[in-house]
């Protein structure tokens, strides 16, 4: 279940911001949307994919859904872009892009 940009207030004050925004509780992740925080996205060429989902449990993110047993579009709003799913694709459909300027 991918969770929503309306479905989550990031409203918080600053004065209940930690200093160096230091998490101190667990399980908060979904809360914050740090897809902002990419320097390069992956993109997912269905058409090479074969649906093995070897890429998934490699996702520190979590950030790859699997619906039906079949992986879908990647969770762009959480996503880091670090490229780990990349590197873990055996058949070359995820590859990373950079920003395009």
């Amino acid at each position: 279940m991918s969770v929503k940009a309306e479905d989550i207030n990031e409203k918080t004050p600053w004065q209940d911001l930690t200093e160096g925004l230091q998490i101190h509780e667990p399980a908060t992740s979904r809360g914050f949307f740090t897809g902002e925080w990419r320097t390069e996205t992956p993109v997912w060429d269905r058409e090479k994919c074969s649906q093995c989902l070897l890429c998934v449990p490699y996702c520190p993110d979590s950030c790859i859904p699997v619906q039906e047993g079949r992986r879908q579009e990647f969770d762009y709003d959480h996503c880091k872009g670090c490229g780990i799913c990349a590197k873990a694709c055996p058949f070359g459909a995820i590859r990373m892009q950079a920003p395009e300027e």
